[in-house]
């Protein structure tokens, strides 16, 4: 019975260590930039899946999705992203701004689908080289992936022998919802009226949460799509009008930019994020037991530093209290109030103090 025991603890722990292998696999490294706290793998699978581009716009930024984990304007709390469509004949762009300040909006990253004349459509998504660095583009899969022996370079003792599996899911994108909208005589360009401080009423500025959780939620979406920081098989499909953008139209904001410069972020990507108390749920501003436990030093402190008179009087509603406070001193100010009694005495003895009645 014991080795059965045995044995099914060691198929639980391989199972786990698989499972955080492919999770490995599947994740790009860190770029140390504000992009890393929003997946664009995450939101050009949500912008595939959704009808409108108005839907979009509502589907990203709701809590529930949790794909958006950016703030850019330096606050503690997750920014709203609005989405600009700009469209030149069978091309679009779809822009991710982020309005940081009354004055500044900061372009996040631009959702490219083009047509060419034989009718196939393509679908990118490229983020904003100050948030992302340079050629970052992520597009779907084509083409099934083959199946790879991981860390084959590998020559110890204890070779892995596990195979990271292909996939076979390949994006036709074409059938896409939006796709097939944006295409069709019933589409109709959609204008965000929202701006910094108005927002839509079903959201609301949550906490950033630690970068750890965030790509632990986001990681299955790279499966789906390949790109990313520095991929040199994937282009800009619609250069003419990304160019366009890019040199014309492009919001960039100064305070991002010196944020960026100076180090002064504290978001995620920047690993400076507050941790978070849940895998799944939003990080909060401290724990209770973190704020009694404030509470607690502070109140001793002021217990230890000021005299009685000086403590705050809400803590002694009545004479009655402070008569029992007093009551309940040390030995030592009870023997220093005795003191000082008998002091009084003899000062009367002597002809000072109150006259007898």
């Amino acid at each position: 019975m014991k080795n059965r025991y045995v044995s099914i603890l060691l198929l639980m722990m391989s199972l786990i260590s698989f499972s955080s292998f492919a999770q490995t696999e599947n994740e790009d490294p860190l770029l140390g930039l504000p992009g890393d706290d929003l997946d664009l793998y995450a939101v050009l699978d949500l912008f595939q899946k959704s009808k409108t581009i108005e839907a979009f716009e509502k589907s990203l930024n709701e809590e529930k999705a949790g794909i958006v984990n950016l703030d850019l304007n330096n606050d503690g709390k997750v920014d709203f992203i609005k989405v600009e469509t700009k469209k030149d004949g069978d091309n679009f762009l779809f822009i991710l701004q982020d309005p940081i300040s009354e004055k500044e909006t900061q372009d996040v990253a631009v959702i490219t689908v083009s047509k060419d004349a034989e009718g196939k459509v393509t679908l990118q998504i490229i983020g904003d080289e100050k948030l992302y660095g340079k050629d970052y583009v992520v597009e779907p899969l084509t083409e099934a992936i083959e199946s790879v022996t991981s860390n084959p370079a590998y020559v110890g003792k204890d070779p892995v022998t596990v195979n990271v599996q292909g996939t076979t899911e390949i994006v036709v994108v074409q059938s896409a919802p939006v796709v097939q909208y944006v295409y069709s005589p019933a589409y109709v360009p959609y204008y965000p009226p929202y701006y910094y401080r108005y927002y839509p009423p079903y959201w609301r500025g949550i906490a950033v949460i630690s970068i750890d959780i965030y790509r632990h939620n986001h990681y299955y979406h790279h499966s789906h799509y390949h790109g990313g920081h520095g991929n040199t098989n994937v282009i800009i499909h619609n250069h003419n009008s990304y160019n366009r953008y890019n040199n014309n139209t492009r919001n960039s904001s100064r305070t991002v930019n010196n944020n960026i410069n100076n180090g002064n972020f504290k978001t995620s990507g920047q690993r400076g994020s507050r941790p978070s108390t849940t895998q799944t749920g939003r990080a909060t501003n401290g724990s209770a037991s973190n704020r009694a436990s404030t509470s607690n030093r502070a109140s001793s402190t002021n217990r230890a530093t000021k005299s009685p008179s000086t403590v705050n009087r809400s803590a002694y509603p009545s004479s009655s209290n402070r008569s029992s406070a007093s009551r309940s001193m040390g030995s030592h100010s009870s023997s220093s109030a005795s003191r000082a009694s008998a002091g009084r005495a003899s000062a009367s003895r002597g002809g000072g103090g109150r006259r007898r009645h």
